[in-house]
């Protein structure tokens, strides 16, 4: 039976998009993945640009409510938010989820620069949320 991991952000933009996609490519069919956002926004071009750099393609993505699944009843084993601590603690709990975690990474919509610049920052975001999801896989094969 396949782990439901669900990732939560703001906006479901860009953070939640990029971590529900690289644990999708990389866990397989060991995880059944999700994303959900506090306040449902549009997809980020950054995102989009960053993870297709990388051969992944979310051009496609819907951006999602959490608060769908929570009226719901679905269930998660785990919830990971993926924005700044204090949003973090604006989302629901979710009854029956084994594990919540935190994981904090700068939000691309809030980076400063010229084009190529928020580019390169989105990059570096991605790659630390690509990192954190090998680390959770690697963590959850064990078990």
């Amino acid at each position: 039976m396949p782990k439901r991991v669900l990732f939560l952000c703001i906006h479901n933009s860009a953070r939640s998009q990029m971590a529900e996609a690289y644990l999708k490519k990389l866990g397989g069919a060991a995880y059944e993945v999700f994303s959900a956002g506090l306040e449902p926004g549009t997809l980020n071009p950054l995102a989009i640009n960053a993870m297709a750099l990388d051969g992944v393609d979310i051009s496609k993505n819907l951006t999602k409510s959490v608060f769908d699944y929570f009226e719901k009843g679905t269930s998660f084993d785990y919830v990971i938010t993926v924005c700044d601590a204090s949003s973090a603690d604006k989302c629901p709990v979710f009854p029956g989820v084994n594990k919540k975690f935190s994981w904090d990474f700068q939000d691309p919509s809030q980076l400063k620069g010229n084009p190529v610049e928020k580019l390169n920052q989105t990059i570096l975001v991605r790659d630390q949320i690509k990192q954190a999801v090998l680390d959770f896989i690697k963590l959850n094969s064990n078990k």
